[in-house]
């Protein structure tokens, strides 16, 4: 049993936490001059004290340790005479009023007035039957039951669920006191209607829970870091003084040569430890972890109103009283159930200001936080040291994904430039756009769209060529090799963060069941429970039996649960809920999609009945421009409405643990919102212009639209538009406006209020707000799934389509660049503290980072295959061109079509709309002239670029697939100089437990030699000799 599990009926009532709490703890408004009080109070006088009466909105509360379960004792209690430290107010709330102690977390809640009936002395009252008795009392004074208050009067039905969340948070910290930890409770505070529960760690408590959590802490043996030698050490010492002025100026990130040997802190070898400073030994960020930890923990059993709905109207209190036992309710139950209304722990203080004393926090807003600083690197230790290795990973791995991208946002710039350099010297964009060749094109729709000349499409087809060049190809192999470099890479920074965290070795340990779980598999055996009870109604016991089934029934309310755990069968429901939730959410993406794709269709017909020639000639980019427009509204939309539907879909599944919680957020997040931001791009790529049909036997949508063709220059130009816009306008959009609009927007109105509630002095009021107040405004830390998920979006936009857009590594590095600066700033000035969280990589995220690589193989092949016309141009060079060049390019991918095939009601309606009768018009596609025997057919030339078509998806996917493995094999996942310093710390660690091991047997012998020496008289001249001997002065006994 934990510590924070002991039960408290067992205690007598001057031993009960609970009721130490509530004597010394009557800050909610309980009625003081009550006799129960006043008996209360005299029974814990002897352990505690009150403020003076001046100060009597503020109660300390301390409590003597317990040392039958491993606590020793508090170095002292509140004395009378303890006076509060007239310098404490100067500390911003950091510590107790006695200043001296300092705050590792906060608790937060709303006290309200207690209902007039319920009197602190049956507040404190824990025995069985005064349990029972409440029980029994509170079936009667229910909601909706009616009930008559001491004095005679009804109550407001609001003080029962009041009163309910008192008793809780009395329990609750009197739980607390008897784990260990001290609670001061401040409700004159500068925000009305709000009071905080100042928690302390006192050192026995940090040492015992270090202890339990395993943490390693450094020692005092110190050893060198081995060095490179000869040419790297030359060339490391030239990159450090190069690299010097883009250096943050932080002690954590300068280069070390000595390292402390760490091990898991244990209590019995205190000696190895450097304690001569115990205060700064756990910093503020192991202090809070090892509070959260206990709040988790620490449970609250019994409530005078069950936390579920309904149960006060059930009749059988007898099962609801084995429900008030075996419920238990940590720090996240009772804040998912308003019993406090907010947990953290608190910044080190302020990060600006001229008065502000120095400290992390300010010095991570100079540099880190700071877009003025956007030049240097991550002071990554310092991170850690403050935010903890989870949030530490998080900004690593950014920023090793930031520097990865300067690399490829340079050989991207190559590219783009080369096709610049070239595009005049691109044979078929010439062709295109020679006036001389004079092809006719046949109408882009139905009636309204008349013929029109492919010289109009010119600047289309020179624009195509910039992103359509043979150096796309190496762009998208070299991209490939470069996602498993970066996937290597960070997998090397990781086990270096890992050697200097601290975090060889580290395992993660199963975290405790969610309230939710809980409260689901509490459900389930009460239904067991009930049914049992029913069975054994109707079936009469044996004789023989009654003994043991007494035994089992006074059992049953111990450990109900224990052996009870959700199954699939339970959780079917929830399943089919999902798969069908998800399956709609992606058709609803899809319908989406499709009536985009309607309005292109629509537009462009619209478009081309008007009168204006300018008009009409920019049908195309005016409809392309306007639909990425509302896809881009449309994904960024449900992008937030798919976040809330996959954490909703999470909750009915009730996972056991927060990890599986986050993971299957984070899968079904992940899932929702790629198909919503690749969708309208995947239908670019490779299904428009495949399934239109032909002049005369066309596709239609509902029988009205027909299907929408490619420029004659191909897809590809429209799918880099579409990319394009749609990747900026999401970083720009959700960035700019969500992560810097919103939260400042909210910090504007929040201030307005405060200036509202006292605008005479409000200047003053915001300078005498102490720290926990100034965080309790902050906004609450909501996770790093949306910072993850962003980048990894980024990241699909950066390799799945690279070959289609050669910029985006570009316009992701400029991104990156704001966004690690926005991030930090977010985490130091908008946030509250996060709870320090160790872990030691990040997690399902680098499974997703893999998948979406070896995706990106495969739809880059296909990209280049398919959308773009590099295989038809190297079929038509090597099979057809008569001069070995690539002129006839263009007239080889068009089709011949004899207007008059056009099907009734199809024909344009001003057929003479260029000046001159048309006879045969031109389409993209490969299929039979008019004149064949077997016309519009499909021709061999199909075939032949489809085969090559093929031949090259194959070849390339398993070409680059093999590449990227092979990278993966060259590069080692662990550096060779971390493996010798992980070993090297294993051999240290044995000598020095050997050595340790020596002392004491030496140690050990010389007290036996001395023994030894001792008896040789005795044995040699005698028991008189020995007794006579300056061994014994006494002379005989």
């Amino acid at each position: 049993m934990l510590e924070g599990d002991i039960d408290l009926e067992g205690l007598s009532p001057p031993e009960a936490p609970a009721a130490q709490a509530a004597a010394a703890v009557d800050a909610e408004g309980a009625p003081p001059g009550r006799p129960g009080a006043q008996a209360a109070a005299m029974r814990v006088n002897d352990k505690y004290s009150t403020l003076p009466a001046e100060d009597r909105s503020v109660h300390i509360i301390n409590i003597c340790a317990i040392e039958d379960i491993g606590y020793l004792p508090s170095e002292g209690t509140l004395l009378n005479s303890l006076s509060v430290d007239p310098d404490a107010e100067c500390k911003h709330g950091l510590y107790f009023r006695d200043g001296r102690r300092k705050v590792d977390y906060i608790l937060v809640y709303h006290p309200k007035r207690p209902s007039g009936s319920r009197t602190l002395a049956r507040r404190v009252q824990h025995s069985d039957a005064a349990l029972a008795a409440r029980g029994a009392r509170q079936d009667q004074l229910l909601p909706g039951k009616g009930s008559v208050g001491a004095a005679g009067g009804p109550e407001p039905l609001m003080d029962y669920h009041e009163d309910d969340k008192r008793f809780r948070r009395e329990e609750y910290e009197g739980n607390l006191l008897e784990s260990g930890l001290e609670l001061e409770r401040d409700e004159d505070t500068k925000i009305h209607g709000v009071g905080f529960v100042k928690i302390h760690a006192p050192w026995n408590v940090l040492c015992r829970e270090a202890e339990f959590l395993k943490l390693k802490m450094p020692t005092k043996k110190l050893y060198h870091i081995n060095e490179t030698r000869g040419l790297l050490k030359k060339i490391n010492s030239v990159l450090q003084k190069i690299t010097d002025p883009i250096q943050p100026k932080v002690a954590e990130h300068r280069p070390q040569t000595t390292k402390r040997l760490s091990y898991p802190f244990s209590r019995e070898k205190q000696h190895l430890f450097d304690l001569s400073d115990k205060d700064s030994f756990f910093d503020s960020k192991t202090r809070s972890t090892i509070v959260y930890e206990i709040l988790k923990r620490t449970t609250c059993t019994k409530a005078k109103y069950s936390m579920g709905q309904g149960e006060g109207r059930k009749k059988d209190s007898a099962l609801l009283n084995k429900r008030r036992k075996c419920s238990k309710y940590g720090i996240t139950s009772l804040l998912a159930n308003g019993v406090y209304s907010a947990a953290y722990p608190l910044h080190d203080g302020d990060y600006e200001g001229e008065n502000v004393d120095f400290n992390d926090r300010k010095l991570l807003y100079q540099e880190w936080a700071s877009y003025g600083v956007f030049y240097k690197y991550q002071p990554i230790d310092l991170v850690r040291k403050y935010f903890g290795e989870k949030i530490g990973l998080y900004f690593a791995w950014l920023g090793v994904y930031t520097q990865m991208l300067i690399p490829a946002s340079m050989v991207g710039i190559i590219v783009f430039l080369y096709g610049c350099a070239t595009v005049d010297e691109n044979i078929p964009s010439m062709e295109m756009c020679d006036q001389r060749h004079n092809i006719t094109m046949c109408p882009l729709c139905d009636k309204t769209c008349s013929y029109w000349k492919m010289s109009s499409a010119c600047a289309t087809a020179r624009a195509s060529h910039l992103f359509d060049n043979p150096a796309t190809v190496f762009f998208s192999v070299f991209m490939a090799l470069w996602a498993a470099t970066f996937m290597e890479h960070w997998k090397r920074k990781q086990m270096r963060l890992r050697y200097h965290w601290d975090l060889t070795g580290f395992e993660e340990e199963e975290d405790h069941p969610r309230a939710e779980y809980e409260a689901r598999v509490l459900e389930k055996s009460l239904r067991k429970e009930s049914k049992n009870k029913e069975k054994r109604r109707h079936i009469p016991e044996e004789s023989t039996n009654k003994w043991r089934q007494r035994v089992k029934t006074a059992m049953a309310g111990v450990k109900l649960t224990d052996k009870v755990k959700l199954t699939w069968r339970d959780r079917f429901p929830a399943y089919f809920t999902n798969l069908v939730s998800i399956v709609f959410m992606i058709a609803v993406t899809f319908a989406i999609v499709l009536g985009v794709i309607i309005y292109r269709i629509s537009t462009a017909a619209a478009l081309a009945m008007n009168s204006s020639p300018s008009v009409r000639s920019n049908i195309r980019v005016t409809v392309t421009a306007t639909a990425v427009i509302i896809n881009l509204v449309v994904i960024i939309l449900l992008d937030e409405v798919y976040g809330c539907i996959a954490r909703w879909l999470t909750k009915i599944e009730v996972p056991k643990t927060e990890k599986s919680f986050e993971e299957r957020l984070i899968f079904k997040a992940f899932l929702l919102k790629f198909v919503n931001s690749y969708t309208p791009i995947f239908y670019v790529a490779f299904f428009k212009g495949r399934f239109v049909g032909r002049p005369g036997d066309y596709v239609y949508i509902f029988r009205s639209f027909r299907m929408e063709e490619c420029a004659p220059g191909g897809c590809l130009m429209e799918l880099c538009i579409q990319l394009s816009i749609i990747m900026l306008g999401k970083q720009l959009i959700q960035n700019n406006l969500f992560e810097i609009g919103i939260p400042k927007m909210k910090k504007f109105i929040r201030y307005l209020r405060l200036r509202r509630q006292s605008p005479s002095d409000h200047d003053e009021f915001v300078k005498r707000k102490q720290r926990y107040e100034v965080d309790y405004t902050l906004e609450p830390f909501a996770g790093l799934t949306p910072e993850y998920m962003e980048m990894i979006i980024q990241f699909g936009f950066v390799t799945l389509f690279v070959a289609s857009f050669p910029l985006a590594p570009l316009f992701a590095l400029l991104n990156n660049i704001i966004e690690i600066r926005l991030d930090a700033k977010k985490f130091v000035t908008e946030l509250r503290r996060p709870v320090a969280v160790r872990a030691k990589d990040i997690g399902i995220w680098y499974n997703i980072l893999r998948g979406v690589g070896k995706l990106a193989v495969i739809i880059n092949a296909f990209v280049i295959s398919f959308t773009s016309d590099f295989i038809p141009r190297l079929v038509y060079l090597y099979m057809y061109s008569e001069s070995g060049t690539m002129h006839g390019f263009v007239n080889h991918t068009l089709s011949s079509f004899n207007v008059s095939d056009f099907q009734n009601g199809t024909a344009p309606n001003d057929p003479l709309d260029l000046g001159y009768e048309v006879q045969i018009c031109r389409y993209k596609d490969y299929r039979e002239p008019p004149w064949s025997e077997h016309k519009y057919d499909i021709s061999k030339d199909f075939w032949a670029v489809l085969a090559a078509r093929l031949a090259f998806v194959i070849v390339f996917q398993n070409l680059v697939m093999f590449m990227s493995d092979f990278v993966d094999w060259v590069i080692p996942d662990i550096p060779k100089d971390i493996s010798q310093q992980v070993h090297k710390e294993k051999v240290l660690m044995v000598e020095l437990f050997m050595r340790e091991e020596q002392g004491k047997q030496q140690l050990l012998d010389t007290w036996m030699e001395k023994d030894r020496k001792k008896d040789e008289p005795c044995n040699n001249h005698g028991p008189k000799a020995c007794l006579d001997s300056p061994e014994y002065p006494g002379g005989a006994l």
